[in-house]
Order: C-alpha cells, then structure tokens, then sequence
C-alpha cells in the first residue's frame, strides 16, 4: 500500500458498539497513506468500540452527523458491529451523509453489519456486494446480489465480510482512493 493520499478526506460513520477493528484497521491504514480521517458520530463526544461482544476502547468524535456534510468527504467507511449497525441505521443525519456521499458518485466502503444503514438508505437494489453471512438475506430481500468473497467492489461501492477481511478491504479502498 504505498498509494499517497495527501489532501484525501475519510469520514467513519459510528455509534457505540462498533467492531472496534474495523475503524482502527482501515483508519490506521488510510493515515498511513497520508489520508485525513474523521469520525463521525449522533452526538459530540465519544464513542465506544467493541471487541466482538466485549466493550473496548472509546474514541473522540470529531464532528456529529448533522454537522458534517456527506459531499465534503473523498470517502465513507461504515464499520460494522452488530449494536452498532443497527443503531445507526435508524438515524436521519447518518441516513442523510451516506445518500448525500452515494449521490457524489465516492467511494463508499462498508465492512461487516456494516450494509445494514446502506439497505436503509435504499443504495443497494442491483449492486454486488459481500457482507457478514447473516445480512445475506436482508440483502438479497432489498435487491442486491450478495457474494461470499472478501472484497467485492461495484462502482463506487466496497464491501467486506469480517475483520479477518481487512487487509484486501484496505487494499481496495486506498486503491480507490488513489
């Protein structure tokens, strides 16, 4: 990953009981490739990650949903983790960052549970996508053609199974981002 992404701006959409190493993974690798990263949350504040079914550490939120603007960013990662997920899928001011950040035609990344708050937003009728196991269904129910693969990329869309994913998830996303 020696892809240089100076200037480059990433925001992570998160509440609490996100899959902790699916911010941290990505984020450290987008810093290291010189991108800015954000992450976002409902409120000011801090949120909280979570190691699989375990609270883990608490992060600084750098701006909420309803501040931020969704065109403003060169990409959106959304981690997974089940509270997490769907939690944030109900949101307005999340729901309202990804359809604007869709729209743009960016890269819009998701890991895991992650797919839930996109079938919310109604982005994924025709798309092909992977996600953990479980969201197979919700997927297919709302039009997209789910795969079981560790990276899948449609367009402007990247998607990835589980934390062991990771690495080829990075790789992708930078590569997008390049």
């Amino acid at each position: 990953m020696t892809a240089q992404l100076n200037g480059k701006r990433v925001a992570f959409l998160v509440t609490d009981g996100f899959e902790q190493v699916e911010l941290t993974g990505p984020r450290d690798a987008l810093v290291k490739a010189g991108a800015q990263v954000q992450i976002l949350g409902e409120k000011a504040g801090e949120v909280r990650g979570w190691n699989h079914d375990k609270p883990a550490d608490s992060f600084k939120v750098d701006a909420t949903f309803d501040d931020a603007q969704g065109t403003s960013y060169d990409a959106v990662v959304l981690p997974g983790g089940v509270q997490n997920s769907d939690t944030i899928r109900l949101i307005a001011g999340a729901q309202n960052l990804v359809k604007q950040h869709a729209s743009a035609g960016k890269p819009l990344a998701v890991i895991c549970h992650g797919g839930w708050l996109l079938i919310s937003c109604d982005l994924i009728k025709g798309k092909r996508l992977t996600s953990f196991k479980t969201l197979q269904d919700d997927i297919r129910n709302a039009g997209g053609h789910w795969v079981d693969e560790e990276v899948v990329v449609d367009g402007n869309l990247i998607s990835s199974r589980q934390p062991d994913d990771i690495p080829a998830f990075n790789e992708q996303l930078i590569k997008a981002l390049s």
